[in-house]
């Protein structure tokens, strides 16, 4: 107990007596910390909102509605459309479907008069076709899904969709979003050890007459090294608190002005905080411990 008081006391006198230096190893672990939390923040966000966007991908099954509407000789009959309701029940049942539900031609034209009602304007009769909307169990999925539907040839079907140019548009962009999001995390966390260490260095180097007398008289490794260690964790803990203080304040004000779908949020702040508090605390002392190695070769 004496000697953990012995290497706290020394850790404190020590940020003291180099208060410069501390300032700047703080500092440097709340930049490092803030951006770190500000971009695990917005890109778990970014990554949830493509996460919402691939579940909004489908394909769209549209059947005949015939001459002279379409190129079908006929409408396509219940008992056709019901050929199809089958098939995608039994899809869903193995797992490939995620579900799928049938837009009657009222329905249909109930949501282009909603969405596009400039053209329907005016139509006579309906010349929107009874469809079946299917959502894949993965994003991945919705052409090969498309494609096995267009190979059954089914009776009384004019067009299969899946969107091709917007589904590949948008799995491209979640993909690269996750991979920035990964090298990101791990070069802030990297820049922010090496600035501390760095910054802990010059601590170490203006008291190393102090750190090889205490080796000459036979104090071990880890006791010298422990105040070091112990001031690298409390520069860390502070930097890494002020970071989560700031983030703080910018989710209010983010809370304030941003309007997204209730599926589509971040991580929650309590995770992260403990995230930065670890992240900070880990960057310290490996900071400050790494930097003595050299420094205990007496």
């Amino acid at each position: 107990m004496n000697r953990l008081r012995l290497v706290f006391s020394e850790a404190l006198r020590s940020l003291g007596a180099n208060l410069s230096t501390t300032v700047a190893a703080t500092m440097t672990v709340l930049i490092g910390m803030f951006l770190l939390g500000l971009f695990v923040l917005l890109g778990t966000w970014v990554l949830s909102w493509s996460d919402h966007v691939k579940r909004q991908l489908q394909d769209r099954v549209y059947f005949c509605l015939g001459p002279p509407l379409d190129t079908c000789a006929h409408a396509a009959s219940p008992a056709q459309i019901n050929v199809v309701r089958i098939y995608l029940a039994n899809q869903k049942l193995t797992g490939q479907v995620k579900d799928y539900s049938f837009v009657s031609k009222a329905e249909a034209l109930k949501r282009m008069q909603k969405t596009q009602p400039e053209l329907v304007a005016g139509a006579s009769t309906n010349p929107l076709p009874p469809s079946y909307e299917i959502t894949p169990a993965k994003a991945e999925n919705v052409k090969k899904i498309a494609a096995a539907i267009r190979a059954q040839h089914f009776k009384g079907v004019e067009e299969v969709q899946d969107g091709k140019q917007t589904t590949k548009r948008i799995l491209q962009v979640a993909k690269w979003i996750w991979q920035v999001f990964l090298i990101a995390v791990i070069i802030l966390v990297v820049t922010s050890t090496l600035l501390i260490g760095n910054t802990i260095r010059l601590s170490i180097f203006s008291r190393r007459r102090e750190i090889e007398v205490m080796k000459l008289v036979g104090a071990t490794n880890w006791f010298v090294r422990g105040p070091f260690v112990l001031e690298g964790l409390i520069c860390g803990f502070v930097g890494a608190f002020a970071a989560i203080l700031l983030l703080l304040l910018g989710r209010v004000t983010w809370n304030g002005v941003a309007h997204a779908p209730s599926d589509v949020r971040a991580w929650s702040f309590s995770l992260v905080a403990l995230i930065l508090v670890g992240v900070g605390l880990a960057v310290g002392a490996v900071g400050s411990g790494l930097t003595m190695r050299r420094f205990l070769k007496v």
